[in-house]
């Protein structure tokens, strides 16, 4: 993807870590300078920056908690001012956790919801405006393929997740006419720290029952989500895509 990103000014969400950090490295490869955000550990967050700057490329990272508007303004609003208006939105910040329905709490639900369909709201919102009045921008929502099948032990994720799915599809219809691109990756196991949520035996059964027989690679998503991004995707908008190995299809 060299070239693809010149002159475009990033920003991705919860790109410190897994498919976050590879998509911010390779829209930096694509030509791109990068904005990420983290949610508690710098250290992983000052490592990208310095890979991206190895690149050529500008960076920055700062603290967003997206469950919180003010952090979401105060990140853009950086993001803007140090490297410019924003062309390209990836958004990964995303938590998860595991749960049967007689373990389920109204507070977990809660907090699930806040920051994965709530947080993909406040930080749409926050770069929509600038998109729709420059006429231009492109946006991946990281979903997940839980959002699209059964998940007994997951109800506030995979309800969280295909709000997402939802909002896309709905955003990419209002924003359409005005310039700007919505799309949504729906993953499925990737070798992340999220995946570990699972146990052992949970990711063997997944595995298992996964035609490709492995987890994906944060790489194996990257590319397409920057392909999304991308203007050779310029006819693509409202879609979820499925990266899973084989493990979910759709329709």
């Amino acid at each position: 993807m060299n070239g693809d990103f010149e002159n475009q000014i990033a920003l991705v969400t919860g790109g410190s870590r897994g498919i976050g950090r590879a998509i911010a490295l390779q829209l930096a490869a694509g030509g791109a300078d990068v904005a990420i955000s983290y949610c508690s550990r710098v250290e992983p967050a000052d490592e990208v920056v310095a890979e991206i700057e190895k690149l050529g490329r500008r960076a920055i990272h700062m603290p967003c908690d997206v469950a919180e508007m003010e952090d979401v303004e105060a990140m853009v609003a950086k993001t803007r001012e140090v490297l410019g208006p924003i062309d390209l939105l990836a958004h990964c910040g995303a938590i998860s956790s595991v749960a049967t329905h007689a373990e389920l709490s109204l507070e977990q639900w809660t907090e699930m919801i806040d920051v994965n369909l709530n947080g993909t709201f406040r930080v749409v919102w926050a770069v929509k405006d600038e998109m729709l009045e420059r006429g231009s921008g492109s946006m991946v929502m990281i979903s997940s393929i839980a959002a699209l099948r059964p998940r007994e032990k997951q109800i506030h994720y995979a309800s969280a997740k295909a709000g997402v799915i939802a909002m896309t599809r709905c955003c990419a219809e209002g924003f359409a006419r005005d310039g700007v691109r919505i799309n949504c990756v729906a993953p499925g196991l990737i070798d992340t720290e999220m995946a570990y949520v699972l146990t052992p035996e949970h990711m063997k059964t997944i595995m298992t029952g996964t035609p490709m027989g492995r987890m994906g690679q944060p790489e194996e998503v990257s590319e397409l989500v920057c392909f999304l991004l991308s203007k050779r995707a310029s006819f693509m908008t409202g879609q979820t895509v499925v990266a899973s190995g084989g493990r979910c299809t759709v329709p």
